[in-house]
């Protein structure tokens, strides 16, 4: 028997995940007011603004899966914001810049979540704009007990922002000193911008009316006007260790929305799984399971899995940095990589050593974006600055990274969602004077050589990390999942639903057993480092297993017992029983449900 930390969640009304408790019992709380799974998701949103200001922001940016009640497939909704008009090679090449800086005012691009949430709640939700916002409003104005990891990153982060970025220290110090893990933190700046809005908003008495006001408010309004008027004049410190001033301007805001558009779908044993386009990395999710086809993971034993999905996932990530991009800028090969006969020549690589080889496969017509990915990744990485690298994933724990958040939500009608908001970390760009919330630095993932598909281009979406899934098996139980961790996302994720498929687990199950990802591929984040035939892994996975995977050649490093993966689920079988699950590695997230 699999024992679990938590029981799955169960019941027939409604369930909600996400990574933390707050916005999990925020979301149950709007579907028992009969708002659905988009209104929840969306309340959710916004309250994980507030909580966990550490790992999102309301600047920030959002792919998001929705699969409305009888849809037959899941729609991707684009809340990833694009490169502004002054972002081109040229001009970062003049701050003599070789890569984008991980924090700073040069590595944002058009804040995207907002409109993405709006968009959503005016197509699909049910309730009134206010109903979404008052509880993100509520613990930014009354307070909410501060986790330790916000705590400890605004303490470590006190001196640098007393000296360099002053609004952010007002925000994040407004007494002077850091808060306490468990004290009560406020940002009454953020609670007035929402109720400014609101105001605007309510204006107008019809719904659908409201919340296009609120978009005009935020993408032409106060708040564009406010980071118009901040990025004229602002020059601030970036990890690269200059004070820079940034490109972003309102007529980049007011020129930008949010979009829907159809996910890719892939296929593995009998499941369908879906992932966004080639401007995130879900793709690699659906290649690595292309690759494992051809193995039998059923009777592979523990080393043999972990030694077989890492060298998929090395296959996979490969081909991700040579050739994802934005599609409406590059023409991505998606159907080639994606493709059985693909997938069949490139599992001819895996072999029963590990891998320190970048390989991305050859695409005729493409191998110089394939040479230059293996250029890129062989280059040595250089630190400076003062303030970390900016890099998302919760894998080392350090103090000045930021991370992502994940929601999952399915009601009782059948509608699902399955969004990652991220981005507007407060320790990666100061706060907008008078808005209580920093800028993102997406632009980070672009690259400053000409001609790739993640060169730095105006009007270029950022080919991001972050990657929610939904999937159906075949017995038609539909599933949202996902994760934060940036380029650890979809690996994780991975061995989420192999658990599921070959183990034969529950959610929970899946969720709690020791994870493991890789670092062998260049990191999406600056300084772009690579780690060639790096594994990570959990040690409840056993001495000998470990043992095992370092005579096979693979990197080993033990992480902490229970800090790899972030993971939630849910999931709605035929007969309308809905279950939901979440981990519980640093105790933060929750999933609820009846």
């Amino acid at each position: 028997m699999t024992f679990t930390t938590r029981p799955e969640i169960a019941g027939t009304y409604g369930v909600v995940a996400s990574t933390h408790w707050i916005a999990s019992a925020v979301g149950m709380r709007i579907l028992e007011r009969g708002g659905n799974a988009f209104d929840a998701a969306a309340a959710m949103g916004f309250v994980l603004h507030v909580v966990e200001p550490h790992l999102n922001g309301p600047l920030g940016d959002m792919p998001m899966l929705i699969r409305p009640a009888g849809a037959g497939e899941p729609i991707m909704v684009c809340g990833q914001g694009t490169a502004p008009a002054g972002a081109t090679i040229a001009r970062y090449r003049s701050e003599g810049l070789r890569r984008i800086p991980g924090s700073g005012l040069l590595a944002t691009v058009i804040p995207g979540a907002f409109d993405a949430w709006m968009l959503v709640l005016r197509d699909h939700g049910l309730l009134p704009l206010r109903d979404i916002l008052e509880p993100a409003i509520h613990y930014a104005a009354k307070g909410h007990p501060v986790l330790p990891r916000v705590a400890h990153t605004i303490a470590g982060l006190a001196e640098f922002f007393r000296t360099e970025w002053p609004t952010s220290f007002e925000t994040w110090l407004p007494l002077g000193r850091a808060p306490q893990p468990g004290q009560l933190m406020r940002n009454p700046q953020l609670a007035a911008t929402w109720e400014r809005l609101l105001r605007e908003a309510e204006a107008t008495p019809e719904r659908a009316a409201q919340i296009d006001t609120a978009r005009d408010a935020f993408y032409r309004g106060f708040v564009a006007q406010a980071i118009d008027t901040y990025l004229r004049d602002a020059c601030v410190m970036d990890a690269a260790g200059e004070r820079r001033k940034g490109v972003l301007t309102g007529h980049d805001l007011a020129g930008w929305q949010a979009h829907y558009e159809q996910p890719i779908a892939g296929e593995y044993r009998g499941w369908a799984v879906w992932k966004g386009g080639p401007w995130t990395q879900g793709p690699t999710l659906l290649q690595s399971l292309n690759l494992l086809e051809g193995f039998d993971l059923d009777t592979a034993d523990a080393a043999g899995f972990v030694h077989l999905v890492t060298e998929a996932m090395k296959l996979g990530f490969a081909d991700r940095e040579a050739y994802y991009g934005d599609p409406e800028h590059s023409d991505i090969p998606m159907a080639e990589l994606l493709s059985q006969d693909y997938a069949g020549k490139r599992r001819t690589l895996i072999g029963e050593a590990a891998s320190t080889e970048q390989w991305p496969g050859r695409l005729p017509g493409r191998e110089h974006w394939a040479e230059a990915a293996i250029a890129r990744a062989a280059e040595p990485y250089v630190t400076g600055g003062q303030i970390g690298t900016g890099e998302p994933t919760m894998a080392h724990l350090a103090e000045r990274r930021g991370d992502t958040v994940h929601v999952d939500v399915i009601d009782r009608w059948g509608n699902m969602v399955s969004a990652t908001p991220s981005g507007g970390w407060l320790q990666s760009s100061p706060v907008v004077p008078g808005l209580g919330m920093p800028l993102n630095t997406r632009a980070q993932m672009f690259w400053l050589d000409e001609g790739l598909p993640t060169s730095l281009a105006p009007g270029r979406r950022p080919r991001t990390t972050l990657s929610p899934s939904m999937a159906r098996s075949p017995d038609g139980v539909e599933m949202a999942f996902g994760t934060p961790g940036g380029d650890q996302q979809d690996q994780w994720q991975l061995i989420f639903l192999l658990r599921l498929i070959h183990c034969r687990m529950n959610l929970q199950q899946a969720i709690d057993a020791p994870l493991f990802h890789t670092a062998h591929f260049q990191s999406s984040f600056y300084p772009r480092e690579a780690r060639p035939g790096h594994l990570m892994i959990e040690p409840g996975i056993g001495e000998a297993v470990i043992a095992d995977l370092r005579r096979r050649g693979h990197d080993v490093e033990l992480a902490e017992p229970w800090t790899v993966g972030r993971l939630t689920a849910a999931s709605r079988a035929p007969d309308g029983l809905l279950r939901a699950a979440a981990t519980p590695r640093l105790m933060q997230a929750y999933a609820i449900g009846r």
